[in-house]
């Protein structure tokens, strides 16, 4: 009976690692975790370029508050696409985790890291109110502030709803590895898993 129960007990230790690896291999779910990843850089660099060109052509061909909110989408986005190169460059450049507890522990730091740009995104679109609630109250250059306060919120609600919709994503592809590993027990000499019935 213990022999059975130890065969048992292997088998299905063993057909639980063939499931995981055989429906997502760590290589796999790095794969599209990297997709997700360079989609998501791809996106926001579009949205950059595209708001550079058209913040550098509606600088020069307006005036007052709109010239200032094509001037700030403009210089906003030179940082956006920097942003962008560069989290697309590293991303391709990564090596592949050797195990699917660090593959976890990456895609949970990169999606504390999406809410904390959120929450950065949400400040960003308060300053954009703050600017245009002073430009009311002021006579130097109250376009300037008018316009810039339009383009920074503007700029801090496209990155909010981008970071919220790439964490959905990317939180969702993590989520196998996480309910997988809810069942490991690592020990100091053993490892097991925990099977419900």
């Amino acid at each position: 009976m213990k022999k059975l129960f130890i065969t048992l007990f292997l088998s299905l230790f063993l057909f639980s690692f063939d499931v995981f690896s055989q429906n997502t291999s760590i290589a796999q779910a790095y794969e599209r975790d990297v997709k997700i990843r360079k989609t998501g850089m791809a996106i926001l660099g579009t949205w950059a370029v595209g708001n550079m060109i058209t913040g550098a052509i509606g600088r020069s061909q307006a005036s007052g508050q709109t010239a200032y909110f094509h001037e700030m989408n403009l210089i906003w986005n030179v940082v956006n696409l920097g942003i962008a190169g560069a989290g697309y460059y590293f991303t391709a450049k990564g090596d592949m985790p050797e195990s699917a507890s660090a593959l976890l522990n990456d895609q949970v730091s990169f999606q504390k890291t999406l809410l904390f740009n959120a929450g950065l995104d949400l400040a960003y679109i308060a300053g954009g109110f703050y600017l245009m609630e002073r430009a009311k109250n002021t006579t130097i250059r109250p376009e300037r502030l008018k316009g810039y306060g339009k383009s920074v919120i503007l700029q801090g609600s496209f990155l909010f709803v981008f970071d919220i919709i790439l964490h959905t994503i990317h939180s969702k592809q993590s989520s196998q590895f996480s309910d997988f590993l809810s069942h490991v027990q690592i020990g100091s000499n053993q490892v097991g898993i925990v099977l419900g019935f």
